[in-house]
């Protein structure tokens, strides 16, 4: 590998770092879910996140995320569909907040309910409805792949992003499952929750009413 397209290759890292660390929804619904329901079940949430942060990496690699640039219906339809689902993330959010401490604390919340595969394909469903996940990979492989590139070039990035990705997103799974995270979550529950459902909805709006 060229020392040029190892640049490249250390700015795809760089960028996606920030892409993927960066708050979002994927984020949020993490740190909620570890916070709330413990490091397993966000663990398993963020396995989903990881597999759809591949799997747009992988449709980027061979072209056919490029595709669906092309085709404004398939980017509208991918549009609506996951801004429906953040709010749909908003109003459980709102729900939760609106629920008293004694409710919260006498009844097992849906989460805790859900088997890890219903966990694994939330995160999932989340990272493929988002539209702004297959863009951004589509500008980091054109990024990283120059005009000598080689597949060597093209497997370095989606490897090392595949390995960024499980650091990120299983990084806030255990960071925000810790004893003194789960405290300030009991502390501060409904203010939380407020927070998360204001994310959401906020975030499901602009989607829904953007252009672009």
């Amino acid at each position: 590998m060229s020392s040029a397209n190892l640049h490249q290759l250390l700015l795809v890292y760089a960028a996606y770092v920030i892409a993927a660390g960066s708050p979002g929804p994927s984020n949020m619904q993490i740190m909620g879910v570890a916070m709330n329901h413990g490091r397993r079940a966000a663990l398993l949430l963020a396995a989903g996140v990881v597999s759809g942060s591949i799997f747009w990496g992988l449709m980027a690699a061979t072209g056919i995320s490029a595709v669906l640039t092309r085709y404004a219906e398939a980017l509208i339809l991918l549009k609506i569909f996951g801004g429906l689902y953040l709010l749909y993330l908003a109003f459980k959010a709102g729900k939760a907040a609106l629920t008293s401490d004694d409710q919260a604390m006498g009844t097992a919340p849906a989460d805790q309910r859900l088997s890890g595969s219903a966990l694994y394909r939330r995160g999932l469903l989340m990272h493929l409805s988002n539209p702004k996940a297959v863009l951004g990979w589509i500008a980091l492989v054109t990024l990283g792949l120059g005009s000598d590139a080689s597949w060597h070039t093209l497997a370095a990035i989606l490897g090392g992003c595949a390995v960024l990705s499980v650091t990120i997103f299983c990084g806030y799974a255990l960071i925000f499952s810790t004893a003194p995270m789960v405290r300030i979550y009991r502390r501060a529950r409904r203010g939380i929750e407020s927070t998360l459902a204001l994310f959401f909805g906020v975030a499901g709006l602009r989607l829904l009413l953007s252009r672009a």
